[in-house]
């Protein structure tokens, strides 16, 4: 990436966050917080602020740190995520760079000097740079306008994704005492959002909600996975960019290479590859339209791309912050998107194996498995998965019309019987064999394993003639969620039964069980009479429609001759926005939400042509 030419320093800012935002960013109207927050900042509040992913969190400190005199330096945990923002940010005409050990030599060099000259607006860096001797020498020596941390949460071992490094940001708190400092995440628990405030003694705590209307969440139980995954693809647009994410490296090698032979553009992304793979595989994940990136955890939070369509799950995340984090990537641009998972009872057990074997403090497996319930109680629900998703982030809302058990609901029983048939069964063939087996002598099977141990001749042997084989296996997984069933992995995915178990068949406890409507038919009509909703279904007419068309292949036109990721050049949103209104003239589409002035001279008189070109024919 060529380094931003140099300019006169900022010596009389914009302290207009209104003028700012429009001129620059092209958007009319702040939204929700974000008015409160900049204006704090702008005075020199420090604060926290807890906003969702595709809400406008980057306009919190970006508009403060271009409205008040000086440097902005922003701490951010990966290098693909501050190159992608610099990269946005320079398409604006703002002076910006990245600072960080992938750079070369004349690069390093030359970002050192602007800061050092005062020439950068905002300067990108990870924390464990920012405390260093030498680069807070240069910071000691120039007027800073603010510091924003970014993924804040990775400050909290209550986090999900803790990093030991941020916890040296403090040192940022005392030694600029005067400098503001601005803490942002889209995902923080409670105990998460009150470390994050001690840690960095931020006065305010800003939240704005965790809700993301625009996603619809969709969870299946596992039942030939590829196959599941090849129809949800398949429901899809085919131009769509998204993500499917895997558990193991070995298994997004095999899935990627099954998703090419399938006929869709598949990347592989994991540790485990090469560098350079890596590096030119994101970079086409971010540059080319309607790829597929599948990835294990190691890919996403450095992606900024706000066109992502869908992210699939093919094993299940390890809580509640990973999955909404994770999903969180689709839907940036506020169109709408799906998050599609499935998980069968396999992935409860390894989840809970992993957290078992891992070589840490037991304070923190208790963290991990007070975090895995609570999220196996979302995968789990019968009622509205948004409303349990919020409320464990200590936010709410109505039933929202918008995931598949408010689409599709769920058949709720009296689940005691059933429980008590499947842990007496598990009892009674001595906690020896795997739920297959189990569900076979609860259906009265007559096979020759069966009959080799003499199961046939147990009080439980086809008890079970009420539910279908797919309804026992959802009623064991649920009893596996619920830690009344353990999985032992270790031996061949053998049922035993809990302490909490035991504690339930002496109690005689009652408990609720869900019916998936996968297990009992109902979910592939269900989805035919629910279409999902498509980003583009706000053009009606099939004129507005091929006008898009047009702006997008010109935007893809212009994206490959600067060498940047389409939606830096503009957002699909900025696109329907244009077709919508049909601007004709310079003025007209300096209205358009997304268009601010830099853009505008550069690109705005092509864009015209094309709208012009489509009222023509």
């Amino acid at each position: 990436m060529p380094m931003t030419m140099p300019r006169a320093a900022k010596s009389e800012p914009s302290t207009n966050p209104q003028q700012v935002l429009s001129s620059v960013f092209g958007y009319r109207a702040f939204r929700g917080e974000q008015e409160r927050i900049i204006a704090g900042v702008i005075a020199g509040e420090s604060c926290c602020v807890l906003m969702p992913t595709g809400s406008g969190k980057s306009l919190c400190y970006q508009i403060p740190a271009l409205c008040r005199p000086g440097t902005g330096i922003i701490v951010s945990p990966l290098i693909a995520l501050m190159e992608d923002q610099v990269v946005a940010l320079k398409e604006l005409g703002i002076r910006a760079e990245a600072i960080h050990s992938a750079l070369d030599y004349p690069r390093m060099r030359g970002a050192l000097e602007a800061l050092k000259a005062g020439r950068l607006d905002m300067v990108y860096v990870a924390p464990e740079r920012l405390v260093g001797a030498d680069f807070l020498a240069i910071l000691d020596a120039i007027e800073l306008s603010m510091f924003a941390i970014d993924e804040a949460h990775c400050i909290s071992q209550w986090g999900h994704d803790f990093r030991p490094e941020y916890r040296q940001l403090a040192l940022v708190r005392t030694r600029y005492p005067h400098v503001p400092c601005i803490a942002v995440t889209a995902t923080a628990d409670a105990p998460t959002r009150k470390d994050i405030v001690e840690k960095l003694a931020l006065p305010t705590l800003y939240s704005a909600g965790f809700d993301r209307p625009n996603i619809r969440y969709e969870i299946a139980i596992k039942d030939n996975p590829r196959r599941q995954l090849r129809r949800f693809l398949d429901s899809r647009q085919p131009d769509e960019s998204g993500i499917v994410y895997c558990l193991s490296r070995r298994k997004v090698d095999e899935t990627a290479r099954w998703l090419c032979d399938q006929g869709f553009e598949a990347l592989p992304y994991h540790a485990g590859l090469d560098k350079e793979v890596r590096a030119r595989n994101q970079e086409r994940f971010l540059k080319d339209e309607g790829t597929i990136m599948v990835a294990t955890i190691a890919f996403g939070m450095g992606v900024n791309k706000p066109d992502v369509r869908f992210v699939a799950h093919l094993d299940l995340p390890k809580n509640i912050e990973a999955y909404y984090q994770e999903t969180g990537r689709a839907g940036r641009d506020g169109l709408p998107a799906v998050a599609w998972m499935v998980y069968g009872v396999q992935d409860l057990a390894l989840q809970r194996s992993m957290i078992e074997s891992a070589e840490t403090p037991e304070d923190q497996k208790q963290i991990k498995r007070h975090k895995l319930n609570a999220f196996l109680g979302f995968c789990e629900t019968s009622s509205c998965r948004r409303q349990v998703l919020l409320r464990y982030f200590d936010d709410s809302c109505a039933p929202c019309g918008n995931c598949d058990t408010c689409l599709t609901p769920a058949r709720t029983i009296d689940g005691t019987i059933p429980a008590q048939k499947i842990l007496s069964c598990i009892y009674r063939t001595k906690e020896m064999f795997g739920s297959g087996y189990i569900i076979d002598v609860l259906l009265g099977k007559d096979n020759e394993r069966i009959r080799k141990f003499g199961h046939n001749r147990l009080s439980t042997y086809g008890i079970g003639g009420e539910h279908s084989a797919k309804e026992w296996q959802s009623l064991i997984r649920q009893l596996v969620a619920r830690n009344l069933i353990f999985v032992d992995m270790d031996n061949h995915g053998r049922l035993v039964i809990t302490e909490e178990g035991r504690q339930f068949i002496r109690t005689k406890a009652s408990i609720d069980l869900r019916l998936d409507p996968q297990a009992t038919g109902e979910a592939a009509a269900a989805a035919a009479r629910t279409p999902r909703p498509e980003p583009t279904q706000i053009l009606t007419s099939e004129p507005d429609k091929a006008l898009f068309a047009a702006l997008k292949a010109l935007r893809l036109s212009i994206a490959k001759q600067q060498n940047v990721p389409p939606y830096v050049v503009f957002h699909d949103k900025t696109l329907i926005d244009m077709a919508v209104k049909r601007p004709t003239t310079l003025d007209a589409l300096a209205m358009v939400q997304g268009v601010g002035e830099s853009k505008l001279q550069k690109y705005g008189q092509a864009f015209l042509d094309i709208v012009k070109q489509s009222d023509q024919t």
